[in-house]
Order: C-alpha cells, then sequence, then structure tokens
C-alpha cells in the first residue's frame, strides 16, 4: 500500500472540504430559490382572489388617453350627450353599470349662469335607459343635484362630472364660452370664490358649487352658498 506524506494529506483534506462547502453552498442556493418561487406563486394567487373576490365590481377599464368624443362646444343649452357616453366612461375610467352598488354616496349642488341666467344642469346626465346603465356621477332631475355613487371609496372631482354630461369644461372655457375680456369664466364654493381650475373642485358633501360666465355685473347677487336642493325618488335605471 502506498504511502503518503504528510502534505499529501493534508492537502486531500483541504480539497475535501472544498467539496463538502460546495456542496452545502449549492443546497442553501437551491432553498433560497425554491422559497422565492413559493413567494411568487402564493403573491400571484392573492392577487387573482383579490381581483374576482366573488361579489365585488369589476374595476373600469384603464383611462385611455386623446380627446374625449361628444364634447359639447357650443353654447348652451347642453343637453345630457348619450351617444359617446360608453366611449367617454371608458376613457375616463368610470363604471358604465346597469345598477350602482354605493359604498360611496353622496350629493353636491351644481348651478351654471351664463351672463347673469340660469342655466339647467339636465336629468339623466350619466344615465342612458335606452342602453340601460348609469355611472358614479348623474342626475336624476334638473334640480342641479349631483348623485355621487360608487361601489369604491375614491375622489371625483367636476371634470370628470363633465365629462359623462358630455360638456367641455376647462380653466378658461365652459362649452363653447370661453374667457374674453371681461366676460370671464368664475367658480365658487359655498359662495367663495374658488380661484384653481374648475375642473379640478372636489365633490364632496352637500357643497353648492356655483360657475358663472359673464361680466362682474352679472355675477348672481348674493352668490349661492347654501345646499338646498331635495334628492329625486325617481330613479332610471337606479339610484
Amino acid at each position: 500500500m502506498e504511502r503518503r506524506t504528510k502534505k499529501e494529506r493534508r492537502e486531500e483534506a483541504r480539497r475535501e472540504r472544498e467539496r463538502i462547502l460546495k456542496r452545502q453552498a449549492r443546497r442553501k442556493q437551491l432553498r433560497t430559490l425554491s422559497l422565492i418561487g413559493v413567494a411568487v406563486v402564493v403573491a400571484a394567487v392573492v392577487v387573482v382572489l383579490v381581483v374576482v373576490k366573488p361579489g365585488s365590481s369589476p374595476a373600469p377599464d384603464k383611462k385611455a388617453s386623446g380627446p374625449l368624443p361628444g364634447l359639447q362646444t357650443g353654447p348652451p343649452p347642453w343637453p345630457p350627450e348619450l351617444t359617446e357616453l360608453r366611449q367617454r366612461l371608458r376613457m375616463i375610467g368610470l363604471p358604465a353599470s346597469p345598477s350602482m352598488s354605493a359604498n360611496l354616496h353622496h350629493h353636491d349642488l351644481l348651478q351654471i349662469f351664463v351672463h347673469g341666467k340660469s342655466v339647467e344642469v339636465p336629468r339623466s346626465v350619466g344615465i342612458n335607459p335606452t342602453a340601460g346603465f348609469l355611472t358614479s356621477l348623474h342626475t336624476h332631475d334638473s334640480s342641479g343635484i349631483i348623485h355621487v355613487e360608487s361601489p369604491t371609496f375614491r375622489d371625483f372631482n367636476l371634470g370628470e362630472f363633465f365629462d359623462v354630461w358630455g360638456v367641455k369644461l376647462t380653466s378658461t372655457c365652459i362649452g363653447g364660452l370661453c374667457n374674453n375680456g371681461q366676460n370671464q369664466l368664475k367658480a365658487f364654493i359655498d359662495g367663495k370664490p374658488f380661484t384653481g381650475d374648475p375642473r379640478s373642485i372636489p365633490l364632496t358633501q352637500h357643497e353648492d358649487i356655483v360657475l358663472t360666465y359673464g361680466t362682474e355685473k352679472e355675477l348672481p347677487k348674493p352668490i349661492p352658498s347654501h345646499y338646498s336642493g331635495s334628492i329625486s325618488t325617481t330613479c332610471a335605471p337606479d339610484c
């Protein structure tokens, strides 16, 4: 039997230790990859369960870019634009449903004055009774009361209501009426001037939102400042 020197035995022991360490590192790496794989699968299952949770409302389509179809850019009166309503809802990310499960439900009052004269906010904004659907922002009568109803808790603003209505609203224009000399678009909340973009006015609860177009002398006196509307009980197709 061949006798090995002390040096050779030490070298062989060193190589054996290296082989053992490599096997241990490999097993550790495989365990880590396995745990990561399990975590990814669990996360995917959780996402699927949340998305398809029984009884939950389907999420609206993702918002699309581009000009909204059907916006009215002429003078008042402005009837509810229903022909392109479904497409606008898809583009702004609001639902079009036969009924509205309202975990969020409140009301605001919108009043519009053009050259000192009241302009009607019509009934059936956001409701297409022929097609049998409505959306989260709608009206049931011509009182100016905006119904805000949503299956999820989220913020809504006045610009979204005008998009649903089908009337152009920008920081300087309402319909086809744009800032021109002394004729200016102004906004008020509960009688107080709102100096920002009127599209950004939040729809919260029982606020009196007033939009005016015209000269300073044509402003209503006083500016309406108190929500006093009664809620319509005639809901088509759903409250």
